[in-house]
């Protein structure tokens, strides 16, 4: 019943040319709804990072000098997301990403059973329309005045708005306070018979009934009566 929704930020899109994580970020779910747990790092990516995509995420080289590097969160990143399901907005983009980190380390790369990618969902939901996270944000009127640039801790939590709306998750619970949601148990308790209760219509109604019946071309009531 546990999984993770995560986010990373790179030095660019391309993890076999060289580009690096410089930031990753993950909360906790139960029961697809948000715990309040949540993992993020800034990590040194030992190489430049282009303007271009400092401009996309606001992060730039002389931000992250004497940031960890990738090899000392690595465990710690393991641990949180354990065996569970991970949860990614074009999640094939984060998990390539992360395997190239962590072939580098001589760690196997993640399982992809453990995917969840929220855009085919979100694109079979809506197809044919944008589908981005600022995109389904706007559709599901959430909030995105914090959204100056693409920080991995804020989106994850927008994007755990999103799956939640893509799922239907908030018919199973409509809180999102911190802590671990429990999901209710309902026990039906016979106490006997349930009493009728007759339905009827007032006066008032009945005659704007038959004023709407009268307004039809040969009702099926008028047949019956």
């Amino acid at each position: 019943m546990r999984s993770i929704l995560f986010d990373t930020e790179t030095t660019g899109l391309n993890p076999l040319a060289g580009d690096r994580v410089i930031e990753i970020a993950a909360l906790e779910l139960f029961n697809d709804l948000p715990t309040g747990v949540t993992f993020h790092r800034l990590i040194d990516p030992e190489r430049d990072i282009p303007e271009e995509a400092t401009r996309i995420h606001g992060i730039s080289r002389d931000f992250l000098i004497g940031k960890p590097l990738f090899a000392e969160i690595a465990a710690d990143f393991l641990e949180f997301i354990a065996n569970d399901k991970l949860v990614a907005h074009n999640a094939p983009f984060d998990f390539a990403f992360l395997d190239a980190e962590f072939s580098r380390l001589g760690h196997p790369m993640l399982d992809r059973l453990r995917m969840v990618d929220t855009l085919p969902l979100a694109k079979l939901r809506f197809p044919g329309m944008p589908n981005s996270l600022d995109a389904l944000c706007r559709r599901f009127a959430i909030d995105l005045s914090e959204r100056n640039t693409h920080n991995a801790l804020l989106d994850c939590k927008l994007l755990a708005e999103v799956y939640i709306e893509l799922t239907g998750g908030r018919q199973r619970g409509l809180s999102l306070a911190a802590g671990r949601i429990e999901t209710p148990v309902f026990v039906y308790q016979f106490n006997g018979p349930r009493t009728p209760r007759p339905m009827l219509p007032s006066e008032a109604e009945l005659a704007a009934h038959a004023v709407f019946i009268a307004g039809l071309k040969e009702p099926i009531w008028s047949k019956s009566a």
